[in-house]
């Protein structure tokens, strides 16, 4: 039987490698077990008393609910959420965080120069419907356009992009839901991905695109293009006005080339989804790698959703740069504490019931695990939703932990390419940034061939280390940025992905 893993010595729990059987001891001491565990799943390391704090990561996950003796199963049925640290110490361990920074040799891929001075790894033309009634002529437009013959002639183009949603009017007309949508519109047509843009409204709706210009500062005469359905004269007119204004546009946007671009140009999203007990085992503390190196070259790492590091603040918080960004990220632990009360939710509502079949029991267990993603560097800043990533290093963007949600925010905020780690599996791609899917477990790996890029399984079936998985990430990612293609484009995914976050209220 493989052995067990423990992550720390004050660890009170072990994490299976391997299926164990019923009778089974797999510490090889303590009670055998009463029924099979999956992999990935917990066992007690010693005897935990009923209301005791429960170790994982040298780290509260929980508390035992009731007596739990050596060997046993730990998991939901006598494991609940608890208190954790929240004593912070913000910058506390910001010396060694500096220390972690490696000092590699420069990097490089191959992308697109903008006139900007950004990097963009693909070439797309975005059709952004600034309100849900234009949702349909934009996607009717860029089906007609995807389909054209016309576009194989503009090798250098990716294709034509719809980002739709079902808000932009019924809404506030400032706020947090009027902040939000903004910033992710402007910061997909904006992109460094996108070589074009067209704003497609209906015309009487709240979110207006002369406003987003007269915030953002852009004159729109240079990628970006505007028209409403009410002013062309319908859904049909205004189909084919779009699909002759891009193919209008084809020619220009071709014309941009691929070049060799520092790596520090690189901005890169932290994600995960469908979470197991292997994911802060392998892809997790992997990626974290990948991040740490895309430190040492001067690039950004964006780590999000703010209820999934629920439980692992303190351990952002004591790399924080500086005391402001210490303050930013809890602010937002506070907010989210209280708009979960306000709803008559609870921030343990997550981990999902696949997370939980994947043996994570808790938030703060599930948080752990996913904060390892931002590797040991220092937090140098904490962006609110969509917000443009301006410093290199470890970023937090506050999200939602609904992976297309958080995505569309990460990429909003300038990400060009998604890394995502999963335990069970997800059929996730997005777009204009391309995703790399990471499998935490080969078994995975093998039955999803078509959807995961990397197995991080080998870190534990074949004992591959942790640093050279990460050294095979950011390899994928320099890849892919420039133009390798992912299994979820090859796919096709990315269509239906764009969602951006929605607060206040439906008027």
């Amino acid at each position: 039987m493989a052995e067990p893993v423990v992550l720390n010595p004050q660890d009170t729990v072990a994490i299976l490698t391997a299926r164990a059987a019923a009778g089974d001891t797999p510490l090889g001491t303590g009670s055998p077990l009463e029924a099979m565990v999956p992999t990935g799943h917990k066992i007690a390391r010693r005897d935990i008393a009923e209301g005791e704090a429960i170790i994982k990561f040298g780290q509260i996950i929980g508390y035992a609910t009731a007596p739990i003796a050596a060997g046993q199963h730990v998991h939901t049925q006598n494991c609940a959420i608890g208190a954790h640290d929240q004593d912070y110490k913000a910058g506390a361990d910001l010396d060694q965080a500096r220390a972690a920074i490696p000092a590699i040799a420069p990097r490089s891929f191959s992308g697109y120069r903008r006139a900007d001075g950004s990097a963009g790894t693909r070439n797309f033309i975005a059709l952004c419907a600034t309100v849900n009634c234009s949702a349909t002529v934009v996607r009717r437009a860029a089906d007609i356009l995807n389909n054209d013959p016309l576009l194989a002639d503009y090798p250098e183009i990716d294709g034509v992009v719809a980002f739709s949603h079902g808000t932009g009017c019924g809404m506030a007309s400032e706020g947090p839901g009027w902040e939000n949508l903004q910033r992710v519109l402007w910061g997909h047509a904006t992109h460094p991905n996108v070589g074009a843009a067209i704003f497609v409204g209906l015309g009487c709706e709240m979110m207006q695109v002369a406003r987003m210009r007269q915030r953002f500062g852009a004159d729109g005469q240079e990628r970006f293009h505007g028209l409403t359905i009410q002013e062309i004269g319908g859904t049909t007119k205004t189909v084919e006005t779009i699909v002759a204004k891009v193919r209008e546009l084809l020619p220009e946007v071709n014309r941009v080339q691929r070049e060799t671009i520092p790596a520090s140009a690189l901005r890169v999203a932290l994600q995960c989804g469908g979470s197991d007990g292997m994911s802060g085992i392998t892809a997790n503390p992997a990626l974290g790698v990948a991040s740490d190196m895309l430190a040492g070259l001067g690039a950004s790492a964006v780590l999000a959703e703010t209820p999934e590091i629920y439980g692992a603040e303190q351990l952002l918080l004591r790399r924080a740069a500086d005391g402001e960004t210490a303050d930013k990220l809890i602010e937002r632990i506070r907010w989210w504490e209280r708009y979960t009360e306000m709803n008559g939710g609870s921030m343990d509502n997550n981990p999902s019931p696949g997370n939980k079949a994947g043996g994570l029991t808790t938030i703060l267990e599930k948080s752990l695990g996913a904060a390892a993603k931002g590797g040991a560097t220092p937090l140098t800043d904490v962006l609110m939703y969509g917000e443009s990533v301006t410093k290199p290093g470890l970023n937090f963007m506050d999200s939602p932990g609904y992976d297309p949600v958080s995505v569309t925010g990460q990429i909003a905020s300038g990400c060009q390419v998604v890394v995502f780690t999963t335990g069970r599996g997800s059929a996730f791609g997005s777009k204009p940034a391309p995703t790399i899917k990471l499998a935490t477990n080969s078994r995975l790996y093998e039955t999803m061939r078509d959807d995961m890029d990397i197995d991080c399984g080998e870190v534990i079936d074949k004992g591959v280390s942790v640093a050279a998985k990460g050294e095979e990430i950011l390899d994928a990612i320099l890849a892919v940025a420039s133009g390798t293609k992912t299994k979820s484009e090859a796919l096709g995914l990315g269509d239906n992905e764009f969602v951006p976050w929605q607060i206040g209220c439906v008027m």
